[in-house]
């Protein structure tokens, strides 16, 4: 189990289409501290570099979310990543 397996499956039973979640609530979530990476709009990116494994990419990709961090450097939003036809 990595540190983002709790965001995963947190992602996993959302239903909206998009929200945000501040540092703080992603924090409470895996009951963890983020690294100061985490601040970077890059550390969050899921489409920058896919092939360069990223365990909180990962975990927001496979609990269905795109991730982009917000303007404010302090939350993150999520938005579903629609599903093929």
């Amino acid at each position: 189990m990595n540190d983002y397996d709790a965001l995963r499956d947190y992602l996993k039973k959302q239903h909206l289409p998009e929200f945000v979640l501040t540092f703080d609530e992603i924090e409470a979530i895996i009951d963890a501290a983020l690294p100061r990476a985490a601040h970077r709009a890059s550390w969050w990116d899921s489409l920058r570099s896919p092939q360069e494994k990223m365990p909180q990419r990962e975990a927001c990709l496979d609990g269905g979310y795109i991730a982009t961090r917000q303007a404010d450097g302090k939350s993150v939003k999520f938005k579903r990543i629609p599903k093929p036809r």
